[in-house]
């Protein structure tokens, strides 16, 4: 359990969290899949009290959205992949299995048995100490799910200002288009995009001018 930096107790409990279920005899309960899903309920929380605590100034809609993507099954299967979990998982050889979906799950499992051998506290320091300082580009995902414009449109809703985007030019070269755009607040410019479409100048533009605005 190093690479968690946990230090188990009662190792069946992790023995019982890395076996898949393909090896579970006819009415045995020694898989994994009980631990998965007490796992999923303290990573939920883990990571909302993380992120919480992490954007005081977000609101709830935010958060959420943020926390669906940190706890996407595709999310959890590739912190799993890297964390190299496929070694340590005990299944079935002889079947066709979907390693995308078991090392997901095995993760899981791992957060619950940490719980149940260590407390809520010890699955807080496993995932904000290690796996996210490691195994989580959580900038990668802010990037990805922020939508600059619409914040931007909300912040000038909230202040009664007017909101415009300006393209400034348009070009063509190599059959590749190029648009420079500027966000005009109150008639008065602020950040400036460029992009090979109108949609990704003006997000770029909206995010320079949240940033002017000191909003992110």
């Amino acid at each position: 359990m190093q690479r968690f930096g946990y230090h188990p107790s009662n190792l069946s409990i992790f023995q019982q969290a890395i076996t898949h279920k393909s090896l579970r005899n006819s009415g045995d309960d020694s898989s994994n899949e009980r631990l998965e899903f007490l796992g999923d309920a303290i990573l939920d929380a883990v990571i909302a009290e993380y992120l919480y605590q992490r954007f005081p100034n977000e609101d709830e809609g935010y958060l959420t959205k943020i926390k669906s993507k940190v706890v996407s099954r595709k999310t959890l299967a590739d912190i799993a992949e890297a964390m190299n979990l496929r070694e340590i998982i005990q299944f079935h050889k002889g079947r066709s299995i979907n390693f995308t979906s078991i090392e997901g799950n095995a993760l899981e499992a791992i957060m619950g048995a940490i719980y149940l051998d260590g407390g809520y506290n010890a699955v807080k320091k496993s995932v904000q100490h290690h796996i996210f300082r490691k195994y989580v580009d959580l900038n990668r995902i802010l990037e990805e799910e922020i939508d600059f414009k619409s914040k931007l449109f909300i912040w000038s809703q909230k202040k009664r200002l007017k909101l415009e985007y300006i393209v400034l030019n348009e070009e063509n070269v190599g059959g590749i288009w190029k648009y420079t755009v500027i966000a005009r607040v109150n008639d008065i410019h602020y950040g400036r995009g460029i992009g090979t479409s109108k949609k990704i100048a003006e997000q770029a533009a909206s995010k320079e001018t949240l940033e002017l605005m000191g909003e992110i």
